[in-house]
């Protein structure tokens, strides 16, 4: 509970974080003529206040019900994302076999796979299909399932059913949030049951985050990200999710 009210500046800050999802603070220098210090202050209180959600660095929404519009997740951290993709595609051999998920990071990625040669691709998002599809000696396979208006992903207990039925080398999973202790997060149960099916049935999981995934909150638990066999982010994440990760041999990459 705030011991006296927001002043403007605390007031424009919480409304940009609601506004946006998240903000780091070189985001927030950029707009408040103060200086770091002062801002880590201010996003201490609202934290303290639960307001929104404290991580390494900036600040998430405490919104836990509804992720971003999908237009401004495909905008959002996109020079992030793509040095995530570039690394991921090299991590990747001509003519393997992958999943991949839904998500704008996972988009990213598959556009960095089309100088590749003979991928196999299952996928459950149509916007990665229609792309990858253009490639003549691509194999791309479609799941069944319920497509959602709102970001072509698909879903549902059939997507779940045909992911079942493959082993594929590598299983490339977007995520929309990153608990402070490893548990990997997202808003749609269907989805999550699909993602969860898909690292069961991969040889390798590359999970692929960018900074502002840490600390967000959302409410359906995917799994944790000690299943990863390497993920891949554009800044360290806090220390003891480090110190997780070496003790269960998964190999951090940032990327840049």
């Amino acid at each position: 509970m705030l011991e006296k009210p927001l002043n403007a500046r605390q007031a424009n800050i919480l409304k940009m974080i609601e506004q946006n999802g998240s903000a780091t603070i070189d985001e927030l220098e950029s707009s408040f003529d103060v200086t770091p210090q002062t801002l880590r202050r201010d996003l201490n209180l609202l934290a303290d206040a639960n307001l929104i959600q404290r991580f390494h660095g900036g600040a998430s929404s405490t919104t836990s019900t509804q992720n971003l519009p999908y237009q401004d997740r495909q905008i959002r951290y996109l020079k992030e994302k793509e040095a995530i993709a570039r690394e991921i595609a090299l991590h990747i051999p001509d003519h393997s076999s992958l999943f991949i998920n839904i998500g704008t990071t996972t988009e990213t990625i598959a556009k960095a796979l089309m100088n590749h040669n003979g991928l196999q691709v299952v996928t459950n998002n149509l916007h990665v299909a229609s792309l990858m599809s253009q490639k003549e000696d691509f194999r791309v396979i479609v799941t069944s399932g319920e497509v959602r208006a709102r970001d072509g992903g698909i879903v549902g207990e059939a997507t779940m059913d045909f992911v079942k039925q493959f082993r594929l080398d590598f299983g490339i999973i977007g995520i929309s949030a990153i608990d402070e202790d490893g548990t990997l997060l997202d808003y749609d149960y269907r989805e999550v049951k699909v993602a969860q099916a898909i690292i069961e049935h991969s040889r390798h999981v590359f999970l692929a985050a960018d900074h502002s995934k840490f600390g967000r909150r959302a409410m359906v638990r995917l799994g944790n990200i000690t299943q990863a066999n390497m993920f891949f982010t554009d800044q360290p994440p806090e220390d003891n999710i480090i110190r997780m990760m070496e003790e269960n041999d998964v190999r951090l990459q940032i990327c840049n």
